[in-house]
């Protein structure tokens, strides 16, 4: 399973810190993100600076946008899901 964040702070112009549950951590530039689709209101009433982790544990700004953990984690681990995978493969295999 992929860690959980347990801190967010955003840190500018759509950049974010994340820390996750294993220690994980590092700021996530979100600026391909901004000025498309439901991400145009990070640019309304100061929502950008409002990033907080919502009940079901994401990275959200509002009740419309929140961004799924999992691919900020990997991100920031410099992995492919498909890495991950295996390395947790490895991982569970040398620990029996």
């Amino acid at each position: 399973m992929i860690a959980k964040p347990i801190e967010v702070k955003a840190l500018g112009k759509y950049s974010v810190f994340v820390e996750f549950s294993d220690g994980v951590q590092g700021v996530v530039d979100f600026a391909s993100l901004a000025h498309k689709g439901v991400f145009c209101a990070w640019d309304k009433d100061n929502l950008f600076a409002q990033a907080h982790i919502n009940d079901y544990g994401a990275i959200a700004w509002n009740e419309d946008i929140d961004i799924c953990p999992d691919g900020v984690y990997l991100r920031l681990k410099g992995l492919t899901f498909e890495q991950w995978q295996q390395q947790t493969l490895n991982t569970n295999a040398t620990d029996k």
